[in-house]
């Protein structure tokens, strides 16, 4: 005999959350079939995944916090970078396994669509939490990673925003959790700490938003702020724990490209408001002045039936859920107040970055009020309305694009008629039904928008492969710099045979492991990148050249010598004629036949020298002879009868300090950018220690063990409160019975 039971509330949880996993992989395959390179795309395949290369490697040599790379200079400083997740575990881990990974396009896609899942159940866990019923929580959850922006920027290219994201989401979940008496404060901190130390500065400072949505909204909704508080103590924990990944940006920003503190609006990458109109049509093109004035792709789309089906929710009841939910619709807001601008406040620039907020917000908040308040009466007056919407949506797409009206009339048809299709089915089937057909009807927009925009318009075409980019490479040994410039390459020479066997633009060059100067920054120490006219991509100014080979006046030394390079690259599309020059001192042409329609080749006469005596790069009145070497310290005897100066090939970030003998000694630098130390007369064969150390790294130490011992405090709490209340119930329970 089987005896039936219903079905609980957490098998129809783990039932529909499992049908969001399922959704979310489905759409990745189809991204994949349209575009199977959309996951490796621009500052993907040119910055995150070589770094990910190159930071496991420096972990497997025994770094396990990465911190200085002295030969990649501007580039080469990790913990003020930020973004390579030193102190998050996950990313930690993906960095360890990432140099036995020779296929990159498939490390990006399978990590990406491992941080999508996390992303599609934290949305669907936010809506859990706020009441929806699981159907609409896990529509929720399968539309939100194919929204416009997440998907053609976050998940296409900026995977640290998706990342941070998906531990934003679950952070969002567990707070309402834990001022709510549901969970302890322990997940607020886990996911918080992983949203900060991912190193990408918009979830963290998204996440400071969020939190303080929640706990207005649970300060109305429960009329208490015990809660409340007691969630800004588990944040603030969570903060002092990760500040370490931001103090050493902080602390050197003085230095770099991002020490501005302005606020002025210069409208590049700013969102109006009036875009959010058209967040239902699939077609949408959106102004968001960046590059081109048009988007080549619908980042401000959302869901297609998310605007619609605002005429489907009964507004006179929501007034009875808005105290409840209160965080939701304030935290909307604030979102579309920051991604309209202003376009540059202090480091942050270009903040239509926020609007996977706005598309989270909008998601939410629909799917919350159709779980709770939806309804099919009066059918044809809010049909009509909804209708009305999609005019209303067309007209405002067309006013940004009129060129592809007919595309944006086809699609409101398209949305017209899937929409009547959906109320009939709700009103013949039920909930369950009309949820399933939107989660599936996500993945035929998907597909299409993947395919109209193939190849992503800011794909590089970097090599997939590791092993056949460095088989076509020349292994060219020591420490190089390249000359060129990364807008003089054309599309069809964006291949192995043509400028990629050659030329390395970004990181690309970390992807080949050679020592090479030039390497992706978001961040650039100031004055060394005005010497070369280095920018954040590696790519120089047709000037560089004569400055590199231009003597230093204190030193008399060029910089090519003070940098210890051991080969210079020019790209011949930016020097066509520079092999009819002779070599400059000290240097010499070399021919490399296989490369030479890409690049010509000075290399110096003798030998490299990057790996002579040290990284001393020049001394004067000083005998100095290198003991040893590591990327964060330089040890070497000195001697001086009459005082002089030891100058190091290193960049002199803020960190570094000296000892001589033992003794602190101050360091001072050569044109703003070398570090130099200045030995004292009557110095004999003394030890000399130049060593440099994360700015705040003590501080951040501290803090961060504030953090676990305040978490730690507010888990005891929560244990003892919590069994206290369970006590009360037991002995409360007694003497119910009896009366």
């Amino acid at each position: 005999m089987t005896v039936s039971r219903t079905p609980t509330f957490w098998d129809e949880r783990w039932r529909w959350g499992s049908v969001v996993v399922v959704t979310v992989i489905a759409g990745f395959v189809l991204v994949v079939l349209a575009d199977n390179r959309f996951f490796y795309s621009d500052d993907t395949e040119s910055g995150a995944v070589p770094n990910w290369v190159l930071l496991g490697n420096l972990m497997r040599n025994g770094h396990l916090v990465p911190g200085l790379v002295p030969g990649e200079w501007m580039a080469g400083n990790y913990p003020v970078e930020g973004q390579g997740g030193l102190w998050n575990p996950p990313q930690a881990l993906i960095n360890l396994i990432s140099p036995s990974v020779d296929n990159l396009i498939l490390l990006a896609t399978v990590v990406k669509l491992v941080f999508s899942v996390i992303l599609a159940l934290g949305v669907y866990r936010i809506c859990l939490e706020y009441g929806a019923r699981a159907p609409w929580a896990a529509v929720a959850g399968a539309a939100f990673p194919f929204t416009g922006f997440v998907l053609f920027y976050d998940q296409a290219t900026w995977v640290t925003a998706l990342t941070g994201t998906a531990w934003l989401t679950h952070a969002w979940a567990s707070s309402v959790r834990y001022t709510r008496g549901r969970s302890g404060p322990v997940p607020v901190f886990v996911f918080l700490f992983l949203t900060i130390t991912v190193g990408y500065i918009y979830p963290g400072l998204e996440s400071a938003v969020m939190i303080a949505c929640v706990m207005l909204g649970e300060g109305i909704y429960q009329r208490r702020w015990r809660p409340p508080l007691r969630l800004a103590m588990a944040a603030g924990c969570a903060a002092a724990a990760g500040a370490i990944t931001y103090l050493p940006g902080v602390l050197s920003s003085s230095v770099t490209w991002r020490g501005g503190t302005s606020i002025v609006n210069d409208n590049v990458f700013t969102a109006p408001w009036s875009e959010s109109l058209n967040a239902s049509l699939p077609s949408t093109l959106p102004v968001l002045p960046w590059g081109e004035t048009i988007q080549p792709y619908p980042s401000t789309y959302i869901a297609w039936f998310l605007i619609p089906a605002l005429a489907f929710v009964n507004w006179g009841a929501v007034r009875s859920s808005l105290r409840e939910i209160s965080a939701v619709p304030v935290f909307l807001i604030v979102a579309l107040l920051w991604s309209a601008g202003p376009g540059v406040m202090g480091p942050l620039r270009w903040p239509a970055r926020v609007l996977p907020m706005v598309a989270l917000g909008a998601l939410i908040l629909l799917c919350v009020l159709l779980s709770r308040h939806g309804t099919t009466s009066d059918l044809r007056g809010r049909s009509t309305a909804a209708a009305v919407l999609v005019v209303v949506m067309v007209v405002r797409a067309a006013s940004s694009q009129p060129a592809v009206t007919k595309r944006h009339v086809a699609w409101a048809v398209a949305i017209l008629v899937v929409g009547a299709l959906a109320l009939w089915v709700v009103r013949r089937f039920g909930t369950a039904a009309v949820c399933g057909l939107l989660m599936v009807s996500v993945l035929p927009v998907l597909f299409i928008q993947v395919l109209m925009a193939s190849p992503h318009p800011l794909s590089w075409n970097l090599p997939g492969s590791r092993a056949q980019a460095q088989a076509a490479f020349p292994e060219w040994a020591g420490s190089t710099l390249q000359l060129g410039d990364r807008t003089l390459v054309k599309k069809e020479e964006e291949t192995l045979d043509g400028a990629y066997k050659a030329l390395v633009f970004g990181n690309y060059a970390k992807d080949l492991e050679l020592d090479y100067v030039n390497a992706y920054t978001p961040v650039g120490y100031a004055a060394f990148s005005s010497l070369l006219c280095m920018r954040w991509d590696g790519s120089t100014c047709p000037e560089a050249m004569r400055w590199l080979f231009t003597a230093e006046p204190t030193t008399g030394k060029t910089l090519a010598d003070l940098m210890k390079l051991d080969r210079v690259v020019l790209q011949r599309a930016q020097y066509p004629d520079i092999r009819q020059s002779a070599a400059p001192s000290g240097w010499t042409w070399v021919d490399y036949p296989q490369v030479q329609d890409q690049v010509f080749v000075l290399e110096r006469v003798g030998g490299p020298i990057s790996g002579v005596n040290g990284r001393i790069a020049h001394t004067d009145g000083v005998t100095a002879e290198s003991v040893s070497e590591t990327n964060e310290t330089s040890t070497l005897r000195v001697s001086s009868d009459t005082g002089g100066k030891v100058v190091f090939a290193r960049l002199a970030w803020p960190g570094y300090r000296a000892t001589l003998g033992g003794e602190p000694v101050d360091f001072t630098t050569v044109d703003g950018t070398f570090v130099a130390v200045d030995v004292p007369a009557g110095t004999t064969d003394t030890e000399l220690v130049v060593g440099w150390e994360a700015p705040g790294h003590l501080i951040g130490a501290a803090t961060a063990a504030a953090g676990l011992l305040g978490i730690a405090a507010l888990q005891w709490l929560f244990v003892r409160n919590r069994r206290r209340e369970q006590h009360e119930q037991e002995k409360a329970t007694p003497e119910m019975v009896h009366s």
